[in-house]
């Protein structure tokens, strides 16, 4: 049997074990460790926006911690800096999954990220926090994961901050994994001139249809314990079509987008003696079934948002590969791959 009718059984498998595990309470998105999100109600004082710490950590390595108006708390975030500082440099905001940097499951932590960037002239600037927020305004404040205003954030607060404090050329692009795949479409489509290009690593842009609602109840719900309602209301409200990149694949037009996904299929970073399986039987079972699952489903949203994309003229490029789970060596190879458009993206005359 070819791949490419595997992958359509693994597909037409996929939708149905989902939904049955999103009926059954059983979280999909265990790819990323599961992780405790802070519940600390945010402050009530209306304090602006402002840098509070600002820190070489090490290296090229900077610790910023931002307040937020729009949360009322401190949001911690790394910065890798370029080595030659004395010249202005774009910037590039890498986010994590559904972690949002507060569990193992990280750009620093899985990947060689420092070390690739290290000879790049960019600003390379990553949330620690977010967990099972999807990088979005939720409606209402949840019991659990607190206030969500990270839209506001990312796209209002924070990038006349790094611009200031880092000397940048002005020229933004945004790349994230997992859910904040998902998330980078709606950053950009919120701040249209902000983004020069969107990169998305096996996220899955469809949030108004029953599999991306049932996906988006697995990372929020089942592994963040938060309520989805809260977020973006009713799943039959208008809320979840406003935030459904896929239905509006025309406000991306101007920006660059990148899409990666692989099929699900077991590939060359599932096996045992892959660097971070390290023969651990548990961790493999897990890549290869959840992971599985997890890259099918994304396959299949990618899928569906080129075709969107390329229904409304927008400047798209799709990578697909025959095999691969979801998961960070995969990731890390995609970022690598897909540097060097981004990298002619930032450095454009505007």
């Amino acid at each position: 049997m070819g791949w490419m009718m595997r992958r359509s059984v693994v597909r037409g498998a996929v939708a149905l074990t989902v939904l049955a595990m999103a009926c059954t309470g059983t979280g999909v998105a265990s790819a990323d460790p599961a992780v405790t999100p802070s519940s600390t109600a945010p402050a009530t004082a209306q304090l602006p926006s402002r840098i509070v710490t600002k820190a070489v950590v090490a290296g090229q390595e900077t610790l910023l911690e931002v307040y937020s108006a729009a949360m009322g708390r401190v949001i911690p975030l790394t910065v890798l800096r370029p080595k030659d500082t004395s010249r202005p440099a774009p910037v590039l905001y890498l986010l994590n999954g559904a972690g949002g940097g507060e569990d193992s499951a990280t750009w620093k932590a899985k990947t060689d990220y420092q070390k690739f960037f290290a000879d790049k002239h960019v600003n390379v600037v990553t949330p620690n926090s977010g967990a099972f927020s999807y990088y979005t305004d939720w409606q209402k404040d949840d019991p659990v994961l607190g206030r969500n205003k990270w839209q506001t954030f990312l796209t209002q607060e924070l990038p006349p901050l790094v611009d200031e404090a880092f000397n940048t050329t002005g020229a933004d692009a945004i790349a994230g994994i997992s859910m904040a795949g998902t998330s980078v479409f709606n950053l950009a489509i919120a701040a249209p001139k902000l983004y020069r290009s969107v990169a998305a690593f096996s996220g899955c842009a469809r949030t108004s249809d029953p599999l991306g609602q049932a996906y988006i109840r697995t990372v929020v719900g089942d592994r963040g314990r938060g309520d989805i309602t809260n977020m973006w209301g009713p799943l039959d409200g208008p809320g979840w079509k406003d935030n459904d990149p896929f239905l509006h694949a025309d406000k991306l037009k101007g920006v660059k987008v990148y899409m990666t996904t692989g099929t699900g299929l077991p590939g060359r970073y599932d096996v045992p003696n892959a660097r971070l399986i390290d023969g651990n039987p548990a961790t493999l079972l897990d890549q290869v079934l959840m992971g599985g699952v997890i890259e099918a489903v994304v396959d299949s949203c990618t899928q569906q948002m080129q075709q969107a994309l390329v229904a409304n003229g927008v400047d798209t490029t799709l990578t697909v590969r025959p095999t691969g789970t979801h998961s960070w060596e995969y990731w890390e190879r995609e970022l690598h791959s897909t540097w060097p458009e981004i990298a002619k993206d930032l450095a454009a005359q505007s």
